[in-house]
């Protein structure tokens, strides 16, 4: 039985009237739980440089940012789970690693760019997040991590820029290359990763 078909047993079981949700979650975080760091990214521009040079540049952009990032991703640890358009969803087994890989693909973009025309340039936007996931199949992941890295490298990191989550930023601490720059979902800070 694989973890998909696993985990889709017990959530039926969960429906069912009277089931004992208590139990039957404790089942599912005891089987597929993982403590992870979570890194989600993005590549700065994509409607706009589709809008102007088709989606064929683009997808020469996603190929070679895919070709400079899955090798520092691998050499720091982690493992990439999904390629969805310009985005990555990658796991690391710790907060440093996740940071370390994060910096070196800042810092190959920031090698890379000079002398490029703007719609050559590739820059990446980077949300991390840090805490118990659900792990399926290794392929699939889940969990209020995953969700706030996404929210943070798609929707809020701006080029070049490094958003990580309370729990992520805790995990770090001490560390004071860590700026307070906002709030996540209403409750939770954000922290900018800001090297001295």
């Amino acid at each position: 039985m694989t973890d998909a078909d696993a985990l889709a047993d017990l959530l039926a079981q969960r429906r069912q009237t009277g089931a004992d949700h208590a139990a039957i979650d404790a089942a599912i975080f005891t089987r597929f739980g993982r403590v992870h760091a979570v890194m989600f990214t993005d590549l700065v521009g994509f409607s706009r440089v589709v809008e102007a040079f088709g989606i064929v540049h683009f997808l020469q952009l996603i190929q070679e940012s895919e070709a400079l990032f899955i090798p520092l991703i691998q050499q720091h640890g982690g493992t990439c789970l999904k390629h969805e358009g310009d985005s990555l969803l990658v796991v690391f087994d710790a907060p440093q690693q996740a940071l370390d890989a994060a910096r070196a693909m800042v810092d190959a973009t920031v090698a890379l760019n000079p002398g490029r025309t703007p719609e050559e340039r590739i820059e990446i936007c980077i949300g991390l997040g840090y805490g118990t996931v659900l792990r399926i199949d290794d392929h699939e992941v889940w969990g209020a991590e995953v969700n706030a890295a996404s929210k943070l490298g798609e929707d809020l990191a701006k080029g070049g820029e490094v958003l990580v989550t309370d729990t992520f930023h805790q995990a770090m601490a001490p560390n004071d290359q860590f700026v307070e720059c906002g709030v996540l979902f209403g409750t939770r800070a954000i922290y900018r990763f800001s090297p001295a």
